[in-house]
């Protein structure tokens, strides 16, 4: 899709679901409104994304060089920055809307699994004073490696929704998070062995959310082998996701120095994953064939 046809698909997404979001409520109680307006940032903050810009430096600088025909009243970097930042709540409930256009509300398979999320290169871990709230140093299993920063929690649904997401220190348990990211959900739950625990087994069942996990080497699965297969296959899913918000998103470089910056950047790429998802469906692409979008 060109990108002047792509810009315009998501403004007019943005607009309308903005508009309805805020209905008669104004954003701003005083002053006067800014020159850019907040669909047209938040517009730049996805395009941005599918670019690969994934910094409010990068954002500014691209579109001050090749977007100034689209984006007129692009100001100062600080000043685009800091309302991007604001916007964060938006950001934060627009995917919510399109939750219900993709049928994802109601889904009654999810997967859940957790990326690693530095806010600094590791060989300076032990000289950061600043970074968010939390972050501190973990251990990821699958690189074998250390890092210092927050660990990011997602919950999809079997087509690669994201449904639900929040983020914990480096040493937390993926277990505790459980809770907060099936609120509202019933049906199956697809963890991995880092969610497996008998006691929250049986809690979520009694809110109606069977939880599924794969069993450690030592423990005997009486479940039969062609579901355990099953389970493994269907979890290559929420990895798809994750690789997808990590290679193409650049979920893992996240140097934000505060839980608001990181709040906001982190729902603007969810909120470009999610409308990928609504456009592909729009010209009749697999949901999560990214690749290629902008021509």
């Amino acid at each position: 899709m060109p990108l002047e046809d792509f810009i315009i698909r998501v403004f007019c997404w943005v607009d309308e679901h903005v508009n309805a979001l805020l209905g008669d409520h104004r954003l701003r109680q005083r002053g006067f409104a800014p020159k850019l307006s907040d669909r047209e940032v938040i517009t730049m903050e996805v395009v941005g994304e599918f670019l690969g810009l994934d910094t409010d430096v990068g954002l500014w600088k691209y579109f001050r060089r090749h977007g100034s025909s689209w984006f007129p009243q692009l100001g100062s970097r600080t000043t685009f920055a800091q309302q991007a930042a604001h916007l964060w709540v938006i950001k934060q409930r627009l995917p919510q809307q399109m939750l219900i256009d993709l049928g994802a509300v109601t889904d009654p398979i999810h997967l859940v699994d957790g990326c690693p999320m530095p806010v600094g290169g590791w060989a300076r871990a032990s000289r950061c004073r600043g970074g968010p709230e939390g972050a501190d140093v973990g251990y990821c299993a699958a690189k074998k490696q250390y890092y210092y920063g927050l660990h990011g929690h997602l919950l999809i649904t079997i087509d690669g929704v994201i449904t639900a997401w929040t983020v914990t220190s480096a040493t937390g348990d993926e277990r505790e998070v459980l809770w907060e990211l099936t609120a509202g959900v019933h049906g199956w739950v697809m963890g991995d062995k880092g969610d497996l625990s008998a006691f929250v087994q049986e809690e979520l069942a009694t809110a109606g959310i069977e939880l599924q996990t794969p069993l450690r080497a030592n423990m005997t699965d009486p479940r039969p082998q062609w579901a355990v297969q099953q389970l493994t296959r269907t979890r290559r899913l929420v990895e798809t996701v994750i690789g997808q918000l990590t290679a193409q998103f650049h979920l893992e470089k996240i140097w934000a120095r505060d839980t608001w910056h990181l709040t906001s950047r982190i729902a603007r790429k969810v909120l470009a994953h999610t409308l990928g998802i609504f456009i592909n469906r729009q010209i009749a692409r697999s949901d999560l064939q990214f690749e290629g979008r902008i021509a």
